[in-house]
Parts: structure tokens; C-alpha cells; sequence
């Protein structure tokens, strides 16, 4: 698990270890210097031109400092200042005195296309606004080159809370960022505009980092290792029950889809509750899997009533939504699942349109659909939107919450038990205080069925007693590494839901490794 940072976070990380600790800010721009110099060096040639292009604040400063090491090893090494002396921070101004005096060439922006390697150190984390006029010009002219480009920090013109393009970026093909790694160099655009990225410790000590209360994370391969263990002596009891409550008549595949993935992952029981129409189908395609029809004809409806609750209390987790339809039927079982579910409940797809509609009738008396849904629902329980369904659910524009992913996250969970799996390209988990930013996956996973397996893989992991939090947050890393797999296999185009089940054998089995 790494911790990954927004700007207010790094600046109380760097204020705490100037102030408290005692470490100079001269002292942590060096190093961060010297570790944007490692990297630069593993990847150019010694007859390469360097150009540093520098703004007037500390990440200005970095720039100039990697640039004065590269001239003093002997590297073509030329500064472009871009800014007001009189505005730069007072690290920045030593830098400059200290490249004067060692009589480091400047160069004007003319001279840009003279150069074949640029450091960008223009705009570092800070950045909150708009970039225009001659910083703009200058950013056109570094992405229309045919430079390697080295960003200090974060590629300038990215947003380090969001990712965003504030107007116009630098595009990168390495971007070296110091003591961790920054929220807008995971989300989307930012990671396309940040290449390669390198997270350089600097010294930043322990204590800051805990002092700042970090909150957001992103798992690595060798996260695979928080997998539940499998125990020597131990039956299928020992592994969990799951119920997939899902399918309608004639619409069979994302049940199929979400109760396979659970077994792949290691659930002990897998039960689907369908219409009776998927009998054949199920039982054909996952002979493994027990099997419930929600529309058997019962003596009356109370003696139906008496059915379902016993299948809730078989089940040690619940998934329930994936192709159920939205109809009566469909309102029926999921009322049943709201009201009387005494274990952990996954909401997802249909289940989670229903709850939207649900809410556009009722008069929720000025309290709002998030507060709603967290007075309504199950402290144990889960709820898998992508960006669309989340949208109709808490009533906020696609673009509104795609522009802030976290921030959207934390409102939505804040004051909440409920877990939220935002699905997108970059998927977000969120409850309560925590939020996890999954970096596993790609875009050949964005086909029908893919939501389907990651429903199953979180109960799995659920089944076999894992927190519902952690659950989704493995589980959300396990489906993208398995896509990525599976894309290794097929190719992107290619990809089809049932390839990401294939691949859980091949990422299952990385755990120790």
C-alpha cells in the first residue's frame, strides 16, 4: 500500500518537516535535485542539449539546482527563466545566484527548439489556476517539440488534487515526483500527461507524513499478499455463502458472470437466486453453482416471504442487482434484501437505478439523497455505481463528479458506514475517512459483463471475511490486474467479461510472490 497526497497534504508534510523538524528547505530542494538528476541521466546521452524550464517558485528552484549538477558533470545544460525575479520564493533566488555565479548559460525562448532534452519545472503542486498568456506559449512550445521532457514534481499545468488540465499542460514522458505520489498524477488526464512516473524519497520523515492524517492509497503486485488465507484444515463452510440475487427472465449472463468470478476467487458456496427461465442456462454454464428461482409459484405470498428469508439467512454476503431488470419483481426482492439482510449487502446495477427511482418519489423533507441512502441502507453494505448510475443516484452532472473524483467520493461517505466502489476509468473506493484509487486496469475492460465480475470478486473476498472496505478496494485492484492480464492475452479490442474471470488463476496466484 502507497499513500498518495493532494496539494494541502503536501504542503502540511513540507511545512511540518521545514518548522517542526528542522530540515532547511535548501536542503530538501537539493535533494530533490539530485534524485531529478538520477533519473534524468539513466535516460539520455552525454551529447544530448538540455534546456531547464523554470517558473519563479520552488519548483523553479528544483530545476535550477538539477541543472547546475547536470553542467557541473559536464552536460549541455542552458536555464530559461520565465517569470519576475522580484516574485520568486527565496530558495528560488539562491538558486539563480548560485547558477550566476557558476556561470550556467540562460537562454530566451527562441532558443527552445535548439534543445532535445527540457526539464520542466515551470509550475509545481500549488498551482490553482488557469494557466494563459506567456506560460501558456511556452507549454505549446515544449509539446510541439520533439523533446524527451522531464517534469519536475507533476507535469506543469496538471492539478495535483484532480488532475485536471488547468487550460494547458506540459506533456511528459517522465515525471519525477518527490516523497508521494500526487492524486492528479493517478486520475485521469493528469496520468496521461505524466509518462513515466518515478516517486523519489527526499527525506521527508515518518512523523510529517503521520501528522498530515494521510487519507488516500493505491495498491501495488505485492498487495495480491492481503488475499485471505486458506486454511489446511477447512471445508467450503469455511470459505463463505454467497447469494447473487440477480438475472431476469431470459437475461442470464450477469448472474452468470458475478457468481463464476466469486468462486474463481475463492468463495466456499455460490447460489443464484434468478428467474426460473435461467434454470437450464445457469446450471448448464456453472454446474458448481446452487440454484434458486425468485419467481417459483408458492401456495401464497406469505409462504414466498418465508422462502426468500430463509435464502438471506443462508448467505453470508448478498449481491443483488446485477440484470435484474426494473420491474415489480425486481422492486420486490430488493425491498425484501433492504428490510431484512442481516449480512453484508452489495448493491449494484439495476439495484442501484432502482434506488435512484425510489428516491425521485419520495419527499425526502429537505434531507439530502446521500443522507438518505445512509439512513436507509444497511450499515454493511456496499454500493458499486459507475460514474452514470452514481449520477442519478445522488443527482450531480456526469461531468460535475468525473471533474472531482475525490471530492465527490468524500461527500459521498464522509459521514457514512456505506462503502461507495466508483467505477471509472480511474475507480475510487470511499467510506467514512479513507478513499483507495485503484491504478490496476485498462480500457480493453470497458465491455458488458466487466462490472459483473468485479461484483462477484468483492463478495468473494467479503464471503471469506474480509472487511467490506478492504474487500472492495482488493477487489477493485484484483479485476484490474486481471484485465491487464487478460489484455497481455487477447489484446485490448478483443477483451471479453468471461477473459477476466479466465485471468484470476494467473493474478491468484502472484500472492507470495
Amino acid at each position: 500500500m502507497k499513500y498518495a497526497v493532494d496539494a494541502s497534504k503536501m504542503k502540511q508534510i513540507d511545512e511540518f518537516t521545514i518548522e517542526k523538524i528542522g530540515i532547511p528547505a535548501m536542503v530538501l530542494m537539493e535533494r530533490a535535485a539530485y534524485e531529478t538528476v538520477s533519473v534524468i541521466k539513466r535516460n539520455i546521452k552525454r551529447t544530448d542539449r538540455i534546456l531547464v524550464v523554470c517558473g519563479t517558485g520552488n519548483n523553479g528552484g528544483d530545476g535550477v539546482a538539477a541543472g547546475r549538477i547536470l553542467y557541473g558533470e559536464g552536460y549541455d545544460v542552458a536555464i530559461l527563466f520565465i517569470g519576475e525575479e522580484t516574485k520568486c520564493s527565496p530558495q528560488m533566488k539562491e538558486q539563480l545566484a548560485i547558477a550566476r555565479n557558476l556561470e550556467l548559460p540562460f537562454e530566451n525562448c527562441n532558443k527552445l527548439h535548439a534543445y532535445n532534452i527540457i526539464i520542466d519545472a515551470i509550475f509545481g503542486v500549488g498551482l490553482t489556476r488557469p494557466i494563459s498568456g506567456y506560460y501558456a506559449d511556452i507549454i505549446e512550445q515544449i509539446n510541439a517539440s520533439q523533446s524527451k521532457v522531464f517534469s519536475v514534481d507533476i507535469p506543469s499545468g496538471i492539478s495535483a488534487d484532480s488532475g485536471k488540465l488547468m487550460s494547458i499542460a506540459v506533456k511528459a514522458d517522465y515525471t519525477i515526483t518527490f516523497g508521494y505520489q500526487k492524486h492528479g498524477l493517478l486520475l485521469y488526464p493528469g496520468v496521461e500527461y505524466a509518462g513515466k512516473i518515478i516517486v523519489a524519497d527526499i527525506g521527508f520523515p515518518k512523523i510529517a507524513a503521520e501528522q498530515a492524517n494521510l487519507d488516500t492509497f493505491y495498491y501495488e503486485k505485492e498487495d495480491l499478499n492481503r488475499l485471505p488465507l486458506r486454511k489446511s484444515y477447512s471445508n467450503k463452510g469455511s470459505y463463505g455463502r454467497v447469494l447473487v440475487i440477480a438475472g431476469s427472465k431470459g437475461v442470464s449472463g450477469a448472474a452468470y458472470l458475478s457468481a463464476k468470478s466469486a468462486y474463481r476467487c475463492g468463495a466456499g458456496l455460490v447460489k443464484v437466486m434468478t428467474s426460473e427461465e435461467n434454470r437450464a442456462i445457469i446450471q448448464t454454464l456453472l454446474p458448481e453453482a446452487l440454484f434458486s428461482a425468485y419467481d417459483e409459484v408458492t401456495e401464497d405470498s406469505e409462504g414466498r416471504l418465508r422462502r426468500l428469508l430463509s435464502e438471506l439467512d443462508w448467505a453470508s454476503v448478498i449481491v443483488v442487482g446485477p440484470g435484474l431488470g426494473q420491474t415489480k419483481e425486481a422492486e420486490y426482492l430488493l425491498d425484501i434484501v433492504m428490510n431484512k439482510a442481516k449480512v453484508p449487502v452489495i448493491y449494484d446495477a439495476d439495484a442501484i437505478t432502482l434506488l435512484a427511482g425510489w428516491m425521485d418519489y419520495q419527499k425526502l423533507a429537505g434531507q439530502s439523497r446521500i443522507d438518505y441512502l445512509t439512513e436507509r441502507l444497511q450499515e454493511q453494505s456496499v454500493l458499486t455505481p459507475h460514474l452514470k448510475e452514481l449520477s442519478r443516484l445522488i443527482r450531480v452532472p456526469v461531468s460535475d463528479i468525473s471533474d472531482n473524483l475525490i471530492d465527490t467520493a468524500i461527500q459521498c461517505s464522509y459521514n457514512s458506514k456505506l462503502t461507495y466502489v466508483m467505477k471509472d476509468a480511474r475507480t475510487i473506493v470511499s467510506h467514512q475517512h479513507q478513499r483507495y484509487i485503484n491504478v490496476s486496469g485498462n480500457h480493453g475492460m470497458a465491455t458488458g459483463g466487466s462490472g459483473d465480475v468485479l461484483t462477484g470478486i468483492i463478495a468473494a473476498l467479503i464471503a471469506q471475511g474480509m472487511t467490506l472496505f478492504e474487500a472492495s478496494c482488493l477487489g477493485v485492484y484484483i479485476h484490474g490486474y486481471a484485465g491487464d492480464v487478460a489484455a497481455q492475452e487477447k489484446g485490448h479490442y478483443f477483451m471479453m467479461a468471461e477473459d477476466l474471470i479466465n485471468a484470476l488463476e494467473k493474478v491468484l496466484q502472484l500472492k507470495g510472490q
